[in-house]
């Protein structure tokens, strides 16, 4: 099994989020940890070329977590804002967010947990409507539920360091969603289900979230989507009966996922995700373009310089 397009970037691009900007784009990621600085950051004038920029995250104390994970950036105020994750390997996870005047950083943390009532809280995207209200959506742990395990949010930015109430989104609904049977969590076993990764845009007057499901590990992670009318919900995925927008196919991509959004210099929409190479060893950044239409989201040709 091979992948249909290049990856944009050569090398190890796992959780992109890639953010437009007035004279061209940045990217960031989870990727290795080495020295004082996490999250490696990526440029690029066209979506086509990119240069890596070193990291973009000033470590913080090895009491708060020694993993970091899936950050996105939003600008509001003048300044750009990192959310993020941090926990201690895959355990304890919480939401933070860091600042910069810089879109390449440095970032400095803001000292502060937005998710401090969650036991696992990760995978933070910020949205900002046409209003100007600002959203932050984000994965959390669920046990009360049919389909235990990691479930999707949101909740309004108050402020940009701070979170007002938390309104479920979207609770894992499909056997493809399974994580892990059987899975050790919180002092008992669960068929563990993972919902993940989400992104969000108006288009058509509507509201259109992506989002991961499955285990990230291997070939049955995917994307889906749901609609609604209001960022808060209530959220309404697609059809049973309606195909991923990115999965594992025979010549495909191997376990795509954990999507971002943006838009191509002309305007049109652009899914960013991460797939495995075919030994199974890295997750690379990949670009294709995406339609939104009236029945849902459709998975169009690669970006033009990554196609092969």
């Amino acid at each position: 099994m091979s992948n249909p397009d290049h990856p944009a970037y050569d090398g190890y691009f796992a959780d992109p989020f890639v953010l437009r900007l007035d004279d061209g784009y940045i990217a960031v990621g989870t990727g290795t940890i080495t020295g004082d600085r996490v999250f490696a950051l990526l440029s690029s004038p066209d979506l086509a070329s990119w240069k890596a920029e070193g990291a973009a995250l000033n470590r913080l104390p090895a009491t708060l977590g020694d993993e970091y994970w899936a950050p996105e950036i939003a600008y509001s105020d003048g300044r750009y804002w990192m959310f993020y994750s941090v926990g201690k390997g895959i355990a304890g996870h919480h939401v933070r967010v860091a600042s910069s005047a810089d879109a390449l950083g440095p970032y400095t943390d803001e000292d502060v947990d937005l998710t401090p009532d969650e036991a696992f809280a990760i995978d933070p995207h910020p949205f900002r409507d046409e209003d100007g209200r600002w959203y932050l959506y984000f994965a959390r742990d669920v046990l009360d539920d049919p389909r235990p395990g990691t479930h999707l949010a949101v909740a309004p930015l108050e402020s940009m360091t701070t979170l007002g109430a938390v309104t479920p989104v979207v609770a894992p609904y499909a056997d493809w969603q399974l994580y892990e049977r059987g899975r050790a969590m919180y002092g008992s076993t669960y068929e563990w289900h993972t919902l993940e990764g989400p992104s969000v845009v108006r288009r058509a007057g509507r509201y259109w979230m992506t989002y991961s499901g499955g285990a990230w590990t291997g070939e049955g992670y995917g994307v889906a989507w749901a609609v609604a009318d209001h960022p808060l919900g209530p959220w309404t995925p697609a059809p049973a009966e309606a195909p991923l927008l990115l999965r594992t196919t025979e010549g495909g991509y191997r376990g795509p996922g954990h999507n971002s959004l943006t838009t191509a210099p002309d305007g049109r929409d652009i899914i960013a995700f991460h797939a495995w190479n075919d030994d199974l060893t890295s997750r690379e950044m990949y670009l294709r373009y995406v339609d939104f239409e009236a029945d849902g989201p459709r998975l169009g040709g690669p970006v033009e310089g990554t196609a092969r």
